[in-house]
């Protein structure tokens, strides 16, 4: 096909530009951005829209519909999964984010699973594994009179291999690795990440049955299974039986501690699984939204909920002229056309591996989904943690399914079933009369992370991270980043001043603030406003009416005790979800990603050793006054002491810029190496300069004094921060953003790092 010529440019943020810019446009040999955004849309447009001739479309027909997929994309209503964004048209070629390998036991399996991982992360895709197959550890091995490791030992194998392998500096591998909770290896499993050192580059879940559940609630004795034989687990001629309640308790105060594990409710996948004849559902994908067979993969995309609504004439509402309002009918347009513009993924995806191929082909399994939720309920004046929310959610994603559903079946007409279809419950073999179905599954809530980010909207159907915050930009243009529906409310209303959203910035919420009408703040409610009986709440409608799963973290506040996890853990299951995960604000899950350290947690590391960075730190920032305008210093610790220092200077001009960056890498260097913070200070207080200023913190000589003064302020005379613990936002390793937690996974909602 000639370049498709098109009639409308892509209008993105400066932000949403950064992160294609870094992540997404293709760049030369020398690393050089060649690709605009609209050339990026119309070369995911064009290849996607050529699967139509695999079912006999004429080139003119498929210049149609690759403008149509063009459009829906560059209006950003519509975005797949990140790898259909970069390899789509490119040598790559590798589209969906979602695999699951078998892993049976023998060395055999265990290695060409191991292999087939290296080849999944390189080509840029995220693995799922169930290890309950594996023989427990000390059992025996006829073939060489030995003992088994356990499965434990191999997930280390496979975190090893993951580790060595990167997705081409825009993804990283990511495993989801889940055990049954009758497997005799159970309670090492949960300990598993006990040690941050360890297994760096897995999320873990429990894979929890109906029958555990049942006597984790009456307290009673249940019985481990052998994975070799499918009977009892038998020691001494003894059946070897754990206390429910002990083995729960035990997974719910690590949840607690660290975040993890995560639970899935392998019974209530399994009774969705539309094609139970194949086998069962044992593992998912990294962030557990989609459950899969082994081999197969998934390609996810999501419909922006912010562009559905439309204005019209309210006349009872005598202050506003206008209310919002959802537009179904451009929804069910937006739903087809996603429907059709995944099954043609499915077309056009070179698989890593040929049993990957076979197997996805076999199933057709899509997962159409959503983000914007947070915008949309704002846009509608509805708050988040109310019963009219969760109406609303329920509602609209039964009209997805439905309408997805019946694209799937009008595609099945022109293109035939997908071929497992004898073999699914729509066949017809039981109660449901036989219908045509192109897709084994059509609906995945999945969290959306950096294509969120280039849309312009909430991620997935979280609620919004915050109203206000500080971005870490090196020219300074803005410092200050105010969601723009919150902006315009607040002019509207005549409240917004940038003092206020300077002050909102150094909040999590904005109830405390008395100036804010009463309206706006039941409206803006952030993820921290939110009490986790809401947020589970929200994840069970959308499960409702969701064919794979659906992905949200629970977040919970630093003073949540262990019986609050259990009851959300409880109420989850309840509820009818399939999966939880909780994210507790302060645990410790996200402290230490995929960096191993050196020397023993919390250790000091001798002067001239410098220390390792992790993944992602904690710190703090504050703002002072200095001769050359305000400087805001932002210093990460580990273990609640000074580990890097950042600055950023107002507008200056770039020497005092250079100046600065080249003060703090020194100082951080410095930290690294084990010189001590009291050191620094004293090296840094007092240098004098020509633009001396008095403030609040006294007379600031220089931009080196003034540093020394904040490093003063919070770390002098020994203090660390929060008594040792690194309790505050978790910061991104390329930016020194605050990092955003959702489903076991973390991204930048500035430049798009993920850590999945």
């Amino acid at each position: 096909m000639e370049k498709l010529q098109v009639d409308i440019k892509p209008q993105l943020t400066p932000n949403s530009l950064a992160v294609l810019r870094r992540r997404y446009l293709t760049k030369d040999d020398q690393g050089h951005v060649i690709e605009s955004p609209e050339e990026l849309f119309i070369r995911v447009a064009t290849t996607i829209a050529e699967g139509d001739a695999h079912f006999g479309s004429t080139p003119q027909e498929i210049e149609v519909t690759a403008k149509e997929f063009y459009r829906v994309m560059a209006r950003l209503e519509f975005l797949p999964n990140s790898p259909t964004l970069m390899n789509a048209g490119r040598r790559l070629g590798q589209l969906s984010a979602c695999f699951v390998l078998p892993i049976d036991d023998s060395m055999d399996s265990i290695f060409e699973t191991v292999k087939n991982t290296a080849l999944i992360h390189k080509s840029g895709g995220g693995t799922g594994f169930a290890f309950s197959r594996l023989r427990p550890k000390n059992a025996n091995v006829a073939s060489t009179s030995g003992v088994a490791s356990g499965p434990v030992s191999f997930m280390k194998v496979i975190n090893a291999a993951t580790e060595a392998v990167k997705q081409g500096g825009t993804r990283r591998g990511a495993n989801m690795g889940i055990l049954r909770v009758d497997h005799p290896d159970i309670l090492e499993f949960i300990r598993c990440k006990d040690d941050l050192k360890e297994l760096t580059n897995f999320n873990i879940s429990v894979g929890i049955t109906d029958d555990f559940m049942r006597a984790a609630k009456n307290r009673t004795m249940y019985p481990l299974i052998d994975p070799r034989t499918g009977r009892p687990y038998v020691i001494d001629d003894k059946p070897q039986t754990l206390d429910a309640n002990e083995v729960f308790q035990t997974i719910i105060e690590h949840a607690h501690r660290t975040g993890e594990p995560g639970v899935i409710f392998l019974d209530r996948i399994n009774a969705a699984e539309k094609t139970p004849k194949i086998g069962l559902v044992e593992a998912t994908n990294p962030c557990g939204e989609q459950p899969l067979l082994p081999y197969e993969s998934c390609n996810l995309g999501s419909i922006n909920l912010s562009k559905i609504v439309r204005a019209v004439v309210d006349p009872s509402d005598t202050t506003r002229m206008f209310r919002n309002e959802i537009d179904w009918d451009k929804l069910r347009e937006l739903i087809q056309m996603a429907v059709h513009f995944l099954d043609d993924v499915i077309e056009q995806n070179r698989y890593p591996l040929h049993e990957i191929d076979q197997a996805t082909k076999n199933n057709r399994r899509i997962g159409l989904g959503v983000m914007g939720w947070a915008d949309l309920l704002i846009m509608l004046d509805i708050s988040y943690n109310s019963d009219e929310a969760l109406e609303l959610g329920e509602r609209l994603m039964e009209f997805i399914q439905t309408e997805a559903d019946k694209a799937s079946g009008e595609l099945a007409k022109k293109r035939g079933n997908f071929p497992n279809w004898e073999k699914s419950v729509f066949s017809g073999k039981g109660l449901n009369p036989p219908r045509p179905r192109r897709n084994s599954t059509v609906t995945t809530v999945a969290p959306t992370g950096t294509i969120s980010i280039i849309a312009g909207c909430s991620s997935g159907i979280e609620p919004i991270f915050a109203v206000s915050y500080v971005r870490n930009v090196m020219d300074n243009t803005r410092l200050v980043e105010v969601n723009p529906i919150f902006e315009a409310r607040a002019k509207e209303r005549g409240f917004y001043s940038e003092r206020l959203m300077e002050r909102i910035a150094e909040k999590n919420s904005i109830a405390e603030f008395d100036e804010i009408p009463d309206d706006i703040k039941r409206v803006f409610v952030t993820a921290h406003d939110i009490s986790p009986e809401w947020h589970i709440k929200m994840q069970a409608v959308f499960q409702r009416h969701t064919e794979n799963a659906v992905s949200k973290t629970i977040n919970m506040p630093r003073t949540a005790t262990a019986d609050d996890v259990r009851t959300a853990y409880e109420l989850a299951y309840s509820l009818g979800c399939k999966g939880v995960t909780i994210y507790r604000d302060g645990s410790r899950a996200f402290q230490v990603l995929s960096t191993k350290q050196t020397g023993a947690p919390g250790s000091e590391s001798p002067k001239g050793v410098v220390r390792d960075r992790p993944d992602s730190l904690h710190g703090i920032t504050n703002k002072i006054k200095t001769g050359f305008g305000n400087l805001y210093v932002t210093v990460n610790t580990h273990n609640g002491k000074p580990f890097e220092v950042f600055a950023q200077i107002g507008k200056s001009g770039y020497d005092t810029m250079a100046d600065t960056e080249a003060i703090c890498r020194l100082i951080s260097l410095a930290l690294r190496s084990g010189v001590s913070v009291e050191e620094i200070i004293e090296q840094l207080k007092g240098i004098g300069g020509d633009s001396q200023v008095f403030g609040a913190a006294g007379l600031i000589r220089s931009v080196p004094d003034a540093i020394a003064k904040i490093l003063q302020k919070n770390f002098g005379n020994g203090k660390t921060l929060n008594n040792g613990k690194d309790l505050g936002a978790l910061l991104c390793p390329d930016c020194a953003s605050p990092l955003k937690t959702e489903s076991g996974c973390i991204f930048c909602p500035e430049c798009g790092y993920s850590r999945c």
